[in-house]
């Protein structure tokens, strides 16, 4: 699985397992090649000195239209067998939230059209905490996400050698939410991940905790997956470096399928804001 970004190339998946999943291009489990490295520490032997953070830069959506100092809209058609085309309409902004619809109308050769949008080249991040209030749509078909790229993709550092962070992901109408990173190791895309059971159609916080050591996932203040990078292990060393965000809510794919649920198209992913915090 790909998702494009401009000229950009980077995925999405799962991995239900607390073990690294080396897979060959693809984020789908399928494609596991049956390697796995086990990633250390477990969470009971991590740091528990609780961190502070200081805000350093959000996006409330408070105004009526998107920021577009702070957002890049990406136009086109993406990778993971999707069907919807993105365009910079499909994003609004109305009563003090990010509204990104996905609709059922055809555009260049595509039946459904949606948004995909990022702070490439605006706003980046080294650690620190990254999180959104986020409403979900449910429904088969389904994609949203809110995730990280590594900006150094724009300096000639293909996926997954950039890295990848997804913050949230979901699809279709089930109740996980899901939570991965994505990286390189030995020439292998490498991937570690896990899901939470959750109620997406309400707002929730879903957030990373960021630091040298380790990257932390949670839904509200509930942590469900911690991946270590301390000392670059198992290869990670791009996670040591800026990322930039994204927020896209694609239809179809690889992930949820290609059953869509036209009953409930219109669909609209609802964000609150977006903050970003430094430990201090």
């Amino acid at each position: 699985m790909r998702k494009n970004h401009f000229n950009l190339i980077t995925s999405a998946g799962i991995v239900l397992a607390l073990v690294l999943l080396v897979a060959a291009c693809k984020k789908s489990p399928a494609n596991d090649n049956g390697n796995t490295i086990i990633i250390p520490p477990p969470l009971d032997t991590l740091p528990t000195t609780p961190t502070t953070y200081s805000l350093v830069w959000s996006d409330e959506f408070n105004g009526t239209a998107v920021d577009t100092a702070n957002w890049n809209f990406e136009t086109g058609s993406a990778y993971n067998n999707e069907k919807e085309y993105y365009k910079a309409e499909n994003a609004t902004v109305a009563n003090g939230n990010l509204v990104i619809t996905a609709k059922a109308e055809a555009t260049a050769g595509y039946p459904y059209t949606s948004a995909r949008m990022n702070t490439s080249k605006k706003i980046n991040a080294t650690y620190g905490r990254i999180e959104a209030r986020i409403k979900l749509p449910m429904g088969a078909g389904l994609w949203p996400a809110f995730w990280m790229l590594g900006a150094d993709i724009n300096s000639g550092v293909n996926w997954p050698s950039c890295g990848e962070i997804d913050i949230m992901e979901h699809v279709n109408a089930d109740s996980l939410i899901y939570g991965t990173m994505h990286w390189s190791s030995g020439g292998n895309h490498t991937q570690y991940g896990l899901s939470l059971s959750s109620s997406p159609s309400a707002y929730h916080i879903y957030r990373v905790d960021w630091d040298a050591n380790s990257i932390n996932w949670y839904v509200d203040d509930t942590l469900f997956a911690t991946g270590n990078i301390a000392n670059n292990v198992n290869s990670t060393d791009a996670f040591h470096k800026p990322f930039f965000i994204i927020l896209n809510l694609a239809v179809a794919g690889d992930f949820p399928g290609q059953t869509v649920d036209l009953g409930k198209l219109p669909a609209s992913m609802y964000v609150d804001y977006v903050r970003v915090y430094k430990a201090n």
